[in-house]
């Protein structure tokens, strides 16, 4: 009896064990996963992946909207007209200036919103959900009544602007080149902060309030308690939410294209391909114009995996 006792405690049984790899019932599994993920894949590869590898296919022919002839086979030809394109590189230096000012904007003060609404007052679920508000409203609906309070006739911010004595008189700033960056990015800061600050609000609530006590016995200051104990336990919630913006800020079309009715001097990628493909029917340099925003966007999003993969190996070494 007590060598089958040891028997089972040396060799436990696979009950309740996770089946090894090459075993029937681990071979069963896997096949039950594909099946239940299979109707997903099917409607994706419809509804994604066949656009997708229709656009990547226009991105070598000579499609054009106006032409009735089936498009013919031109190899890098539509690259390298984008690449050639003064306005093709405007709007690229324009996404990049976006989405570097409004993500690092929308980074620090949704920090800061978060942090406040962490601690403990009267009203603080109010005012979480009203914090939500500006996300809440769909961006063309944003943009569109942003842009008639910024308008230079009517507007009410060149009004407010004018009683405090801030200007002289009206602004264009959704005309003018040099402002329409700074109305983009200021509309997009108000729209995309709270969503920052939901990201970054629930990783501070998972952390432990033992620390904090610790802390706070230790009369530890609260810029050094954030710098050394909060910034590091949310740094992977954090990096999620930064990269997250910056897909999409990399990929942005409707503030664009609203504010400043398709400028070519404040254009952004994803409105310089629209613009080829529908104003000047040239379909396969916008097809091009938009492979080359997916390459790009891909590009970040294997840098992050990667470096997201090598932080983990690393914490767990």
């Amino acid at each position: 009896m007590a060598d089958s006792g040891t028997k089972a405690a040396t060799h436990p049984s696979s009950e309740g064990s996770a089946p090894s790899p090459g075993s029937m019932l681990a071979r069963q599994r896997v096949r039950a996963a594909w099946l239940f993920l299979l109707p997903t894949l099917v409607v994706l590869a419809g509804v994604a992946g066949w656009p997708l590898f229709r656009t990547f296919w226009f991105a070598f022919t000579n499609a054009n909207l106006g032409s009735s002839e089936p498009p013919e086979f031109v190899g890098l030809e539509n690259f390298v007209v984008v690449m050639e394109d003064p306005d093709w590189w405007r709007s690229v230096r324009n996404t990049f200036l976006f989405t570097g000012v409004s993500v690092t904007l929308e980074t620090a003060l949704g920090m800061i919103i978060a942090l406040t609404l962490n601690s403990r007052f009267r009203g603080r679920g109010v005012l979480r959900a009203a914090v939500l508000v500006p996300w809440a409203i769909p961006t063309v609906v944003s943009a569109k009544m942003w842009g008639w309070m910024l308008n230079d006739q009517y507007g009410v911010i060149n009004e407010m602007l004018l009683y405090v004595g801030l200007i002289s008189e009206p602004i264009a700033w959704t005309v003018d080149p040099n402002l329409s960056m700074v109305a983009i990015i200021a509309v997009d800061v108000w729209k995309t902060t709270p969503f920052m600050t939901l990201l970054l609000l629930a990783a501070l609530q998972m952390l432990p309030d033992e620390l904090y006590e610790a802390a706070r016995l230790d009369g530890a200051h609260p810029v050094l308690v954030f710098f050394q104990i909060t910034l590091p336990l949310i740094r992977g919630p954090m990096l999620v939410a930064i990269i997250f913006r910056v897909l999409d800020a990399l990929r942005v079309f409707d503030l664009f294209y609203v504010l400043t009715s398709n400028s070519s001097e404040s254009m952004s990628m994803a409105v310089y391909a629209r613009q080829q493909m529908f104003e000047f029917q040239d379909l396969g340099v916008g097809a091009a114009a938009a492979t080359l925003l997916f390459g790009l966007i891909a590009l970040f999003t294997i840098i992050y995996m990667l470096v997201n993969r090598n932080s983990v190996i690393q914490e767990a070494a």
